[in-house]
């Protein structure tokens, strides 16, 4: 669909990120920046995912300053608190059950990077994600099956983890882990990518 004129590297090393680029038809390396992602004190949750975000695309950047560099992180907020990746299957509960019946909010920072054409774009998407309200036996069934323990707010939303959201407002991408529309009209900006073939 599209055709890649620069050289793009996505700094992540995640299946689904990558996806989204391979479904396009980009051509893109994966070399994942490996950075603290340690939250400062009294960091907003917006502010923290767009400086993560431009601290992956940085690090590669540095290193590949020709490339345009896609780095991004998302977090999972409720009530401007952000919600990690659970330690165990008892966090994993507590982190669900507090989600149940209740709006959270996903922000993924999104940083396109090229030194060399001086491009520092950073900025952040919000998608507001309802959930319904289940029994922990059902919980604790969805826990089992292993998908919630890598994953933010304990619940991914393009497997199994589906059938635990009434609504959605906003870019459900931005959930998965990248604003596509927001990160594909950069692209476009900046003659990255062109319509295909």
């Amino acid at each position: 669909m599209f055709r890649t004129c620069k050289p793009l590297i996505l700094a992540s090393a995640s299946p689904r990120r990558q996806q989204f680029l391979t479904n396009l038809g980009l051509n893109f390396t994966s070399l994942p920046a490996d950075i603290d992602e340690t939250p400062e004190t009294g960091e907003t949750p917006t502010a923290f995912a767009m400086r993560l975000a431009l601290a992956k695309a940085w690090t590669i950047a540095e290193q590949h300053p020709q490339a345009y560099v896609i780095g991004s992180d998302t977090v999972v907020t409720l009530n401007n608190r952000i919600l990690g990746k659970p330690a165990d299957a008892a966090n994993a509960l507590d982190i669900l059950r507090s989600l149940q019946g209740k709006t959270h909010q996903v922000i993924t920072g999104l940083s396109l990077t090229c030194l060399q054409d001086n491009c520092f774009e950073n900025l952040a998407r919000t998608t507001s994600v309802t959930f319904t309200t289940f029994s922990d036996s059902i919980l604790r069934a969805y826990i089992r099956t292993g998908e919630p323990m890598d994953k933010a707010g304990a619940y991914g939303i393009q497997g199994k983890g589906s059938f635990l959201v009434r609504t959605i407002q906003g870019s459900c991408s931005n959930v998965i882990g990248l604003p596509i529309n927001t990160c594909t009209s950069l692209l476009l900006q900046y003659g990255v990518i062109i319509p295909g073939p």
